[in-house]
């Protein structure tokens, strides 16, 4: 398979009905935060994007993923997707994917197709309500980082995000007194958990799709 042949079929899966929460919960920490799948705490919350962004790579698909840096912070340290909150400028929520992947991992937004979308998931601890995008580039991108927000790019091979080999289940340390069982990718050695698991796990679950 191409690269084309691979984002046209991406196109068709995504056209479908999305999985929502059936493809997040397979990658949700237990016990399962139900704040996450509706309730009042939406209305309030704040508005975000993200990006996973394809790209071809020596005949293999990758998009990137980001390691935070360290800071005083609820996701300090942890993988992501490039994205963030919804500024005034942005006309859209995919706007808001673009430039922020232009600003996190210098990406420009222009060189960037928008070919589909998943489903919003809420995000309880910084109360963010994100919506994922789905983006290609018909080169292999230059990564600059912001080393701001940026601590490393992180290359995943599609390949590997959907071997189930690559799917385990570890203890998480939420603070001193609370850990949680979280299902998380394992991608080159880093633990891949939480919202942007569960959001790639939804990914997963549209392209094992018949």
């Amino acid at each position: 398979m191409d690269f084309s042949q691979f984002i046209n079929i991406l196109k068709v899966k995504l056209s479908g009905p999305l999985p929502g929460r059936e493809g997040q919960l397979v990658m949700a920490p237990k016990p399962v935060d139900e704040a996450r799948f509706g309730g009042e705490e939406q209305v309030n919350a704040r508005k975000g994007a993200v990006m996973i962004l394809f790209y071809e790579d020596q005949n293999k698909f990758f998009f990137p993923l980001i390691k935070r840096p360290e800071y005083d912070g609820t996701h300090a340290g942890q993988m992501a997707l490039p994205g963030g909150k919804v500024e005034p400028e942005d006309g859209s929520l995919s706007q808001t994917a673009l430039r922020e992947t232009e600003e996190e991992i210098g990406v420009k937004a222009s060189d960037i197709e928008v070919i589909g979308a998943l489903s919003q998931l809420y995000i309880p601890p910084s109360n963010f309500l994100v919506s994922p995008f789905i983006g290609l580039i018909r080169h292999k991108p230059l990564f600059i980082p912001d080393p701001r927000e940026v601590a490393a790019v992180v290359p995943c091979d599609f390949d590997v995000l959907i071997d189930q080999d690559y799917h385990k289940s570890t203890m998480i340390k939420v603070n001193p007194g609370f850990s949680l069982k979280a299902p998380y990718f394992d991608i080159n050695k880093e633990v891949v958990w939480g919202a942007t698991a569960m959001m790639l796990g939804e990914l997963v679950s549209i392209w094992n799709r018949k």
